[in-house]
This record gives structure tokens, sequence and C-alpha cells, in this order.
């Protein structure tokens, strides 16, 4: 993978029992403090309190440092985040 393209960050956490909303309100106020701003951004949310972030910005490279969501509170989350990269294919 090489030259400009559209990377897709993809942010994935699952919240303790009953906090989803919380954990969805973290992530929204997370992701308005990104260093810069991403071309494109969506926030979700499914069963067992996930909530998946997805961001894309283009003109970068799969290599390019991006800003990410950092970790939330431990006390907030049942495990560790998940974090994938994707480029865009045409």
């Amino acid at each position: 993978m090489s030259g400009a393209a559209t990377i897709v960050l993809m942010w994935e956490a699952r919240a303790v029992e009953g906090r989803g909303g919380e954990l969805l309100e973290w992530a929204r106020a997370r992701s308005a403090e990104l260093s810069r701003e991403p071309a494109r951004r969506e926030l979700l949310r499914a069963p067992q309190d996930r909530v998946l972030v997805m961001t894309w910005w283009e003109g970068a490279s799969y290599a390019d440092d991006l800003p990410e969501l950092p970790e939330p509170d431990a006390t907030l989350i049942t495990r560790p985040v998940h974090r994938w990269r994707f480029e865009a294919v045409g």
C-alpha cells in the first residue's frame, strides 16, 4: 500500500453493563477533540453496550500517524479497546 488514499480508522469498545450510553457520550466528546478534523466521522452502537467510532481520512497513507481516540477509563469498559485500520478501495 502506497501513496495517498482514504484511510478509515475503526475504534470499538464494550461498556460495563448498563453504561453503554455513558460510553457513547464519552466517545462522542473524545471524537470531537481530535487534533485534526476527519473528512467523515460516524458513531454507532450495538447490543451488549458496544460503541463503534469510524473516522475517514482523505489523502492519507496507510502508515500515516492519524489522530485516534484514547482508551476510556478502565472502570467504563469490560476489555481493552479494539482498533482497526483500513484503506478504501475503488
